[in-house]
């Protein structure tokens, strides 16, 4: 502290002054930015009335049933289509049109049919045979009258298909049964087809058509097997989170007597765990030298669904290896230059935890924080299943994911990103009806209306164009503002999770003040000091934890908005656009970090002495900047320790995972379920034990950021005299060469 000159000071403001009234958190306080509570209130009723309108419009059957191209739900009970539940396609063909991408609709009649066709059969062949033409009739329009037509004029009128082609229901619509013998796509036995008005063609049209048609199902044919996987194997996925809980308790148990040998035992224990992890990949990357398949590029597979295929390429090893070398020697670099701190940061969390042992209801409260945070998301999912929120966010977080479990295939042939669905996005009770046509015409993708449409100009200017339904949806105000519902319930969400992060911060940071506070420690102390500070904190500091959470929901939004536009410009050849997104990703990145630091201390800040979130923020950011190397070195050593914890934790429970679900432990080798993906519940248990582990160390985090902002005063504020004594423990001031003079030591 000596070495700052005036002028440091005078740049970061005024050191804290001796106060003989200052005995901890301020009880006799006020409340603090009013106008920002209000707002949260506002906010709050405005988001309960959202629920209420997705609920109010919302239905579910129009996600889980395929539609006709009337609008009529296939399968559904009291309908005439109950004993209808697939949905079949006159002409698959027209389905590998790019218009299903924009619109997921293909420009073909659907109608809804009891069983899928199983037998190939054109219309022409059919009508001359009365049987034939029975049967024919169950893939027909309800207003087909075969005996008052032509054969001709009804395929004209595409009152039934040209043709039928053996078909198998997936996701409750009929795909054609294509199967690939030796190479060559097939139908049956044939490789081309009659199309039913003399023309053959190749069966790879009947395929392209079928993949566009198929453009999400393969996506939800994938979550199926993950939640077949979730049912056989969650029994155990709980014992391996109970593990995880067990193991965290236990070191941090140990952490509160052993702290000094608990943190070299975790240096070490993480070294070795990555050590094994290496060792592990280079022996399966040699294993599989020379087999058959082992050397194709991860860039030339591609995504695929079972990732299971991954594991037998040496590339998939390789990558591993070289990130856990990677790892493995930063962590190794930063133990040798950090040597000598890492004592220092030892008496520290030493400290942290005799406090969290004088408050042991602190080990729970990570529990109450997390219980908030999932009545959050649950109402966001809620509000969202309904209209189509849900659906479009999961998407958009798919999509901003490095590796999207989208396949690359489902991309519009342009370039650009995958439209989401239409009939997804409005499930209101309203349908709307488009023109399709296969030929160029003025009106296409203009609405229509079905009842009138046979006798309006469309037809005649347009003879092949057809009113089929295209979504659910209508020109409500609801509609209207469907986006802005949309981009309010995601910005909802981010601030009221925000909102009780903060709270569960400021609860904390108030709790463990008290201790740091308390002269004799811990008979100063009050009787409930985390429910002082939980009660202080709704009551008076509301306002301010709504601010600094609204802040850093601002960002989060933009952040996501950033992320989506660059997802859109992939494919964009606009060299600049794209240098341009990239440097404001990393600002609003670094921007995002600053600002949960700050939000961080300033919590600190309000729990001690209940000012406004700005006063706290910049009493808090002055202080660290005044003690700018103790911040670098102490308290980011300590942050660094408890990543290796939790490393440790995860790594140990995810190795027991893995070798579990991949039956490689003899002993209970018949026991583990067999599986789809076995990485769907060691990835569940890994990031479970993760979250886990970082709630029992986020308290000690908390505590030691809490102890370090109040070691920081203490410093300023008091001389060791008789007159201001220091308030920190005797072992901090033997590590300081500190002393209390005239006091004993508490």
């Amino acid at each position: 502290m000596g070495g700052h000159g005036d002028n440091y000071y005078g740049k970061h403001g005024a050191p804290q002054k001796y106060d003989p009234t200052f005995k901890g958190p301020i009880y006799d306080r006020g409340c603090t930015d009013v106008i920002c509570c209000v707002l949260l209130v506002v906010a709050i009723v405005g988001y309960v009335v959202v629920g209420v309108v997705a609920w109010t419009h919302g239905d579910p059957r129009k996600v889980i049933h395929p539609t006709d191209s009337r609008g009529q739900f296939c399968g559904q009970r009291g309908t005439p289509n109950e004993k209808k539940p697939f949905l079949f396609y006159f002409d698959i063909v027209k389905c590998a049109s790019p218009l299903v991408l924009l619109e997921f609709q293909c420009p073909t009649t659907q109608i809804c049919v009891a069983k899928c066709p199983d037998r190939y059969m054109t219309y022409l062949t059919a009508h001359g045979n009365a049987a034939s033409l029975e049967y024919y009739r169950n893939f027909c329009t309800p207003e087909f009258r075969s005996s008052q037509k032509a054969p001709l004029e009804v395929l004209k009128d595409k009152e039934c298909p040209a043709m039928l082609i053996p078909s198998t229901p997936l996701a409750r619509r009929c795909f054609p049964a294509i199967q690939a013998k030796k190479g060559v796509i097939m139908v049956g036995n044939e490789t081309t087809y009659d199309d039913g008005r003399g023309r053959r063609r190749n069966v790879t049209e009947l395929l392209e058509g079928a993949k566009k048609a198929n453009v999400v199902l393969e996506a939800r044919q994938l979550a199926m097997k993950i939640f077949e996987d979730y049912t056989v194997s969650w029994y155990w996925i709980i014992i391996g989170l109970v593990i995880a809980m067990v193991a965290s308790l236990i070191f941090i148990v140990l952490l509160r007597f052993l702290a000094g040998i608990m943190v070299w035992v975790m240096i070490v224990m993480v070294i070795l765990v990555l050590g094994y992890g290496i060792f592990h990949c280079y022996m399966e990357y040699a294993k599989l030298k020379g087999e058959a398949g082992s050397d194709v590029s991860l860039v030339d597979l591609g995504f695929q669904t079972d990732l299971r295929v991954y594991l037998h390429l040496r590339q998939t090893w390789l990558a591993f290896m070289i990130i856990l070398c990677v790892l493995e020697l930063v962590i190794v670099l930063l133990l040798i230059f950090l040597r000598k701190r890492i004592l220092i940061a030892i008496a520290l969390i030493k400290e942290a935890s005799r406090a969290v042992g004088h408050v042991m209801s602190s080990l729970l409260f990570p529990l109450c924080t997390f219980f908030l945070l999932c009545l959050c998301i649950a109402y966001w999912a809620s509000t969202a299943v309904y209209p189509f929120l849900f659906i479009l966010t999961l998407i958009l977080i798919l999509t901003l994911l490095p590796t999207s479990p989208f396949p690359r295939r489902l991309a519009l042939e342009n370039g650009r990103s995958l439209a989401v669905p239409r009939s997804f996005l409005s499930t209101s009770n309203e349908a709307v009806y488009k023109v399709f046509n296969e030929s160029a015409c003025p009106f296409s993708g203009q609405t229509c209306n079905p009842e009138t449409f046979n006798t309006s100009n469309v037809t005649k200017l347009c003879p092949d164009a057809q009113c089929l339904f295209a979504f659910y949806g209508g020109e409500t105000a609801y509609h209207k503002y469907l986006i802005v519902l949309q981009f309010f319930n995601v910005f909802m969400f981010f601030w009221l999770a925000n909102f009780v992060i903060a709270l569960g911060q400021v609860t904390l940071a108030g709790a463990f003040a008290s201790y740091y506070w308390a002269f004799k420690k811990p008979d100063d102390m009050p009787a409930f000091p985390l429910f002082s500070a939980f009660g202080r904190a709704l009551r008076y500091h509301t306002g301010s934890l709504a601010f600094g959470s609204l802040v850093l929901a601002v960002v989060q939004v933009i952040r996501v908005t950033l992320e989506y536009l660059d997802h859109r410009l992939k494919a964009a050849e606009n060299k600049f656009a794209k240098f341009l997104l990239s440097c404001l990703k990393c600002c609003f990145w670094c921007l995002e970090k600053f600002i949960k630091f700050l939000n961080r201390n300033a919590y600190i800040m309000i729990a001690i002495y209940g000012t406004n979130f700005c006063a706290s923020a910049r009493n808090a950011f002055f202080l660290l900047m005044r003690n700018i190397i103790r911040v670098a070195v102490l308290d980011k050593v300590t942050d660094f320790l408890f990543f290796l914890g939790k490393l440790l934790i995860v790594g140990s429970v995810g190795i027991l995972a893995f070798f579990f679900f991949t039956h490689r432990i003899k002993l209970v080798q018949d026991t583990a379920p067999s599986l789809n993906y076995y990485w769907v519940p060691i990835l569940t248990v890994i990031v479970g034990s993760y979250l886990i582990a970082h709630g029992f160390f986020s308290v000690y985090g908390m505590c030691v950021d809490t102890l370090f902002l109040c070691f920081l005063e203490d410093l300023e504020r008091n001389d060791g005299s008789a007159e201001k004594p220091y308030f920190m423990s005797q072992n901090l001031r033997k590590l300081l060469k500190k002393t209390n003079k005239g006091q004993p030591d508490a």
